[in-house]
């Protein structure tokens, strides 16, 4: 048989002392609702702290990220390998110019790509010189390299071979190619390829 707790035998709850205006103290009883509130606000808290992580954590986050972890796992582990910090509203301030500072140069470098794009694809055909075989055949073929220098002196613009993505030219024609100058940026240009 489970023993309970009589509410009507624990007189020390229902009588408890109230200041009335500085006056000194009454007694004042409590009703069964009134003490059960009581009891359920003197809940243990969890004890968790806010933290900002300065570096990867395995099972945990990544940089920068914002958590509640356990104050001893902070304590012990955390705090000591310089692997976070506690959060404090001026190191949220940082974060949050940061993030602004961030966001401005993505902003700023994505449209500088689609100017570029747009210079790329307004110039028109650029031309290809090869030295021809039978019919529509070129020796060799036109590879990125020889688009990026041909971009180089005609433009006067540096461009990474590896953002140029080209069909296989092997014959005289018109073809088109793909310029990745941003994740979300591609610039289409086309290139005139003639034997002389």
């Amino acid at each position: 048989m489970a023993s309970t707790l009589s509410w009507s035998s624990s007189s020390w709850l229902k009588n408890f002392s109230v200041n009335t205006n500085g006056k000194g103290t009454s007694t004042s009883k409590l009703s069964d609702k009134e003490a059960t509130t009581l009891i359920v606000a003197q809940k243990k808290a969890k004890k968790t702290r806010k933290i900002i992580l300065k570096e990867d954590v395995d099972y945990l986050g990544e940089k920068g990220q914002l958590l509640d972890v356990k104050a001893g796992y902070f304590r012990n582990y955390l705090l000591p390998m310089g692997k976070a910090t506690i959060v404090t509203p001026t190191l949220l301030k940082e974060m949050r110019m940061e993030e602004e500072r961030i966001e401005a140069e993505k902003k700023r470098v994505k449209e500088e790509a689609q100017q570029l794009a747009v210079l790329f694809e307004t110039v028109g055909a650029f031309k290809v010189k090869r030295k021809g075989g039978k019919g529509k055949q070129i020796f060799g073929s036109v590879t990125s390299q020889d688009l990026v220098d041909i971009i180089k002196a005609q433009l006067q613009r540096d461009v990474d071979k590896r953002i140029v993505s080209l069909p296989e030219i092997r014959e005289t024609g018109e073809y088109v190619a793909e310029l990745k100058l941003h994740p979300e940026v591609t610039a289409h240009i086309r290139l005139n390829v003639y034997a002389n």
